[in-house]
């Protein structure tokens, strides 16, 4: 009996279960008519679904928007006031009615059913979202406005619903209010709330010079009602920054500093703001401005070293410097570090020196200063790792090859475990291959191979495949001892002296496997002189000669690096990053190229 009893239960859940997929399935059906606006059969389904379940929303809604596409204007009346006697309190309902008037083409009596909505509202903030949200479906922006300065209204806190207003606001092209809206989004400044608001500021104005403009003019009226108001001008600042215009991004920062006497403190955050963004030029005069503040300002000295970091940052991005700009900027090294001698266990330190031995062609001066920050009792022990390393490269340009060994085998020991022990290990290889001691560097590069840095690593893997491709077997060391030594001037600096010697090297030996290194070498020399076509045309040559070979793969991913960042040339950069991808597979560019299609290319499919 009890087992007959189960089945009788299981039969009726099946039942059930079946009649809720039917219904399932015709609500889809007449969703599926309705979106293909076919509103007749739509209604009939809508209708039937309606008489067995009448609360249920998704029906109710469906229905109403047949009845309202197929013009049944009456039957949709009749539907809303139906719903209403099932829930009379509902806001929603009065929204719907002002929707079937409004399509009926009765404007003042659907205004009338907009506003009953509004008087409906009780502050509950699901109920305002989801009234809110059906005026904005409508295209009655100004009654979703209106709605939530109701719930503002009743709840007594005008900021509650800031953020939406200031977006409908935006939406209807009142940057006026927009602006003054979004401020109230966020109620404490103090708490980086400023951040947020430039965030949304910048999804409002985007790129659009029209819409930053508005902006602008908009702050502007803000900063005149409220002249005590700092956040207005910071915000007015940032704009600036977004359309380029830095001069007068600085302008408006000068003005701010002195009306709120802040001691150029705005200036200098203004200053590292410009150095972030790259723009270096506008960093170095808000730099200037914070120093004419006199020697008394607490943070004198800091700002004059980062002002040297720029300069120096300056002149290593110019394609060509005179012998004049150098020594000028170590002249400003010299006189810094006389006048603020604490400074000689910082980077500044480093800076100079690489200035020195690779820049002003003075390495011995490099020498003995890195030697004097080593010595120092307040050195830190990173600090001094970091000047042995540079201090055994510079030892290399004077030909004090032991001491360059001996430094870097120091270095190794007392950095084990770190990435510098690692660096110096690479570097003392590179030292072997300077020398033409091709055996020993291979093998150092060998191990560095499984470096725990990935830029370690790669350089390690360059120089190991180097080696041994073009370890030829006749004995004839001649092409690869000239090609090193090349690399030795590229890194002094000496560009010109290296070309001559990679051009002697292809006209002595035009079949020689170090052929696409040559072109490679050239390529990068293009490159750190800014002559990115130059550098395009080595490197289109290396993939034609030489697709098969081990630089194939760098050649593509660096011509697509140069399309993208400095010839704005992102159709073609697109075009070969999906080519490196679909040629290389096994390149260890392939992941990054990949992402780089997608962000450029989004149609190619690989």
């Amino acid at each position: 009996m009890r087992i007959r009893k189960q089945y009788i239960t299981l039969f009726i859940a099946l039942i059930f279960s079946a009649a809720v997929v039917a219904q399932t399935a015709t609500v889809d059906q007449a969703r599926m008519h309705l979106d293909m606006k076919e509103y007749k059969k739509a209604i009939e389904l809508y209708e039937e679904l309606y008489k067995k379940d009448g609360r249920n929303q998704e029906v109710y809604n469906g229905y109403l928007d047949a009845l309202v596409g197929a013009k049944e204007y009456k039957d949709a009346e009749k539907l809303v006031n139906n719903q209403w006697q099932k829930s009379p309190g509902n806001a929603a309902m009065a929204v719907d009615m002002g929707r079937v008037l409004k399509e009926a083409g009765r404007e003042k009596a659907a205004e009338e059913y907009f506003e009953k909505a509004i008087t409906m509202l009780n502050g509950d903030d699901l109920l305002t979202q989801y009234i809110a949200k059906k005026f904005s479906e409508l295209g009655r922006d100004d009654y979703a406005l209106k709605t939530y300065q109701r719930a503002g209204e009743i709840l007594h806190n005008q900021f509650l619903y800031s953020g939406p207003m200031s977006t409908l606001y935006f939406k209807a092209g009142d940057m006026d209010n927009a602006i003054s809206t979004l401020l109230h989004a966020s109620r404490s400044f103090y708490n980086g709330g400023i951040d947020d608001v430039k965030t949304t500021l910048l999804e409002f104005v985007g790129t659009d010079r029209k819409n930053i403009q508005k902006a602008q003019k908009a702050l502007i009226k803000k900063i005149n009602e409220e002249p005590d108001n700092p956040y207005y001008s910071e915000l007015l600042t940032w704009l600036y920054t977004q359309k380029d215009d830095w001069e007068g991004a600085l302008i408006q920062v000068r003005a701010l500093d002195e009306r709120y006497k802040e001691q150029g403190e705005r200036l200098l955050e203004f200053a590292r703001y410009a150095v972030r963004e790259g723009k270096h030029d506008f960093a170095l005069k808000a730099y200037d401005e914070v120093l004419a503040k006199g020697k008394e300002y607490p943070f004198y000295s800091s700002v004059i070293n980062e002002m040297l970091r720029v300069k120096f940052t300056l002149l290593q991005e110019k394609p060509s410097f005179s012998k004049e700009e150098v020594n000028a900027l170590a002249v400003e090294y010299r006189q810094f570090l006389d006048s603020f001698p604490d400074y000689y266990t910082f980077h500044v330190v480093q800076d100079y020196a690489t200035l020195l031995a690779r820049y002003a062609d003075k390495p011995q001066q490099a020498i003995e200063l890195l030697e004097r920050a080593i010595q120092h009792p307040a050195a830190r022990r990173d600090f001094v790792g970091r000047s042995k390393l540079q201090l055994g490269d510079y030892y290399i340009l004077v030909d004090k090859v032991w001491d360059a060994s001996l430094t870097y085998t120091q270095v190794q020991k007392e950095f084990r475990e770190d990435v510098l022990g690692e660096e110096a290990r690479f570097r003392d290889a590179k030292l072997a291959w300077y020398r033409g001691d091709f055996d020993w560097a291979n093998i150092q590069a060998s191990v560095l191979k499984a470096s725990t840095s990935e830029l370690i690593a790669n350089d390690a893997l360059y120089l190991s495949v180097l080696i041994t491709e073009n370890v030829p077997p006749d004995s004839n060391y001649v092409p690869l001892r000239r090609f090193a030594h090349a690399d030795l001037l590229m890194f002094r600096n000496k560009y010109s002296e290296a070309e001559q010697i990679l051009d002697s090297i292809a006209k002595a030996f035009p079949d020689h496997p170090l052929a696409d290194d040559i072109m490679m070498q050239h390529a990068q020399i293009a490159r750190k002189q800014a002559d990115y076509k130059k550098a395009i045309t080595y490197l289109q040559q290396i993939v034609k000669e030489h697709g098969k070979d081990v630089l194939a793969d760098d050649a593509l991913f660096t011509m697509a690096e140069l399309n993208e960042r400095y010839l704005n040339n992102k159709e073609e950069a697109g075009k070969l990053y999906a080519q490196l991808v679909m040629e290389y597979p096994g390149s260890t560019y392939v992941q990054l190229a990949r992402k780089k299609v997608k962000e450029l290319q989004p149609a190619v499919t690989l």
